[in-house]
């Protein structure tokens, strides 16, 4: 009896091989597509993912792209393509040409959604070994969002000769979240979960929810410890975004503001025009990009540069023309000179639309300032990291000239006492001229870096004129830290309200609170100090 079981198990074995080794060849696989249903049709996917074979990647691709067809009088599979009113065949494992034929001799290979997760999560697997570092990055990337048993041994291959860091560092994540769904050791899985919770994200926490439904009990614990520590890892860092983002729109609004403090300190002028050399400023940068690009291209990244100045230059011309022209005859009359202001900000905005039009203008980033980068768990843009950094060197730098200069020297003693200050031979009219010069050229510097950020078109300047203020009254009137620490304040105050309430009403809810704190404190947070501001 033994040696007729082992007789009929040799010839089983034997008439098996063949059928086996017809089954490991990719093009028996392919082809028996041909008659499969959808079911049938994802297990020959993971069969031809198992082969390794990067030849069938195209024929993969054809599928998922309803490209594959079988021939009808004898079932082979091949890759067709429209040729004039006939269908041209290519062989899916070498890509040659096997020949044309008409439409009704062949059969579309039908495919479900279900069957092109399938082929993605099997396209990932074979391309892992690929020696295109795109191309392995891209294939860790598509087994992390279609996790696939099948894989395992395949990305554990892969895993195993990679050398660059952010793709192995990928792969390990897309082997901790194929594990998950294997049948591994629970030790193995526990492994797994450890590297999930160190990727963190949300991702991670729809891969780590998803094993806990089908998780054994023994393993869910530290399925939810893991989901829980991800969790609380996201609220701290949204929170930081916010601040981020805070300070982001802080910087911003320091920028606008802080020329409008220097003029409101100095000479009490309500200036409703401020807004508008802000919008200068923007426009100036948008001609000076224009010229770069019709008659100094390779200059293009040196564009911000070329238009500090000229933005400044431009804008501080126009205020001391403003100032000279019209607020000098208006000193003592707030009111006259709020709407004389206002009437000049409706001038130049209507000057700007009839010389560039209404719609809004093209302003590019250079490329240092264009991209963005993680930090944490948090996403820095360059562009707003060179507004902040900007920002407080535009403060710092007015803060040097104001305590260290001669003419800062004047402009506090005139703010602070305008009488006492002319008795000493300080001419406060062109201190008077000088400032409304120099606040107007730092609104037009802040242009230059708000066109990085919005849009450059006539209402640039509205956007920023009232928070401005706010800023300022907020901060103290004529005090530099004090709109510093203002901005900053409104600004992430501003970023925490928006998500909860919305950008409209957080707005008014901000504006409420100033006013109730200005209720408390009339001078603002940093109240000046002098015998004409006590007074």
């Amino acid at each position: 009896m033994l040696i007729r079981f082992f007789t009929l198990l040799f010839l089983f074995l034997s008439l098996a091989a063949p059928s086996l080794a017809q089954s490991a060849d990719p093009k028996s696989l392919i082809d028996q597509l041909a008659k499969a249903n959808f079911k049938q049709a994802e297990d020959l996917l993971m069969q031809i993912a198992a082969t390794g074979d990067t030849r069938v990647v195209p024929a993969l691709e054809a599928f998922a792209e309803g490209d594959l067809y079988f021939r009808k009088s004898d079932n082979v599979v091949f890759i067709a393509k429209p040729a004039g009113s006939k269908l041209s065949l290519i062989d899916p494992l070498t890509g040659e040409g096997v020949a044309e034929v008409a439409k009704s001799a062949v059969t579309k290979i039908k495919v479900n959604n279900n069957l092109r997760r399938a082929i993605r999560s099997a396209l990932g697997g074979l391309t892992l070994l690929s020696p295109d570092r795109a191309i392995r990055l891209q294939a860790a990337q598509q087994v992390l969002q279609s996790p696939s048993a099948e894989n395992l041994d395949l990305v554990e291959a892969a895993l195993a000769k990679e050398t660059d860091a952010e793709v192995k560092a990928r792969m390990e994540e897309a082997r901790a979240v194929s594990l998950l769904t294997s049948d591994r050791p629970i030790e193995d899985k526990r492994a797994a979960i450890e590297t999930l919770k160190s990727k963190g994200g949300r991702d991670a926490i729809s891969v780590l929810g998803g094993a806990l439904g089908s998780a054994d009990e023994e393993l869910r614990p530290d399925l939810e410890a893991a989901i829980a520590s991800i969790e609380d890892t996201l609220v701290f860092w949204d929170m930081a975004q916010n601040v981020w983002y805070g300070v982001s729109l802080g910087s911003v609004l320091l920028l606008a503001a802080i020329g409008l403090a220097i003029t409101f300190g100095v000479m009490g002028i309500i200036n409703m025009a401020h807004g508008e050399m802000v919008m200068l400023g923007a426009y100036s940068t948008f001609v000076v990009q224009q010229v770069i690009r019709t008659s100094y291209p390779g200059l293009f990244d040196w564009s911000l540069a070329i238009a500090l100045p000229v933005a400044f230059l431009v804008t501080g011309a126009v205020g001391f023309a403003i100032e000279r022209g019209v607020i000098r005859f208006l000193y003592g009359r707030p009111l006259e000179t709020l709407l004389a202001t206002w009437g000049i900000s409706l001038i130049l905005q209507q000057a700007i639309r009839s010389i560039f039009g209404p719609t809004n203008q093209e302003v590019g980033n250079p490329s240092w300032m264009s991209g963005s980068f993680p930090v944490g768990g948090m996403t820095i843009t360059w562009n707003r990291l060179w507004i902040v950094v900007f920002a407080l060197s535009i403060f710092f730098t007015l803060l040097v000239v104001m305590k260290k200069s001669a003419y800062g020297l004047n402009m506090r003693a005139v703010t602070q006492n305008r009488r006492m200050a002319s008795s000493m031979g300080i001419r406060t009219p062109w201190v008077d001229a000088l400032t409304f010069a120099l606040g107007s050229g730092i609104a037009g510097i802040a242009g230059v870096a708000l066109s990085q950020i919005d849009n450059v078109s006539p209402n640039l300047g509205q956007s920023y004129i009232i928070d401005s203020f706010m800023v300022v009254v907020f901060g103290g009137v004529g005090n530099l830290w004090g709109t510093l620490v203002g901005a900053l304040s409104l600004g992430v105050l501003n970023k925490f309200l928006e998500p909860s309430v919305g950008a409209v009403l957080g707005k008014i809810l901000v504006l409420v609170l100033i006013i109730l704190f200005i209720q408390k404190r009339p001078r603002g947070l940093f109240a000046l100090k002098g015998r004409a501001v006590e007074a």
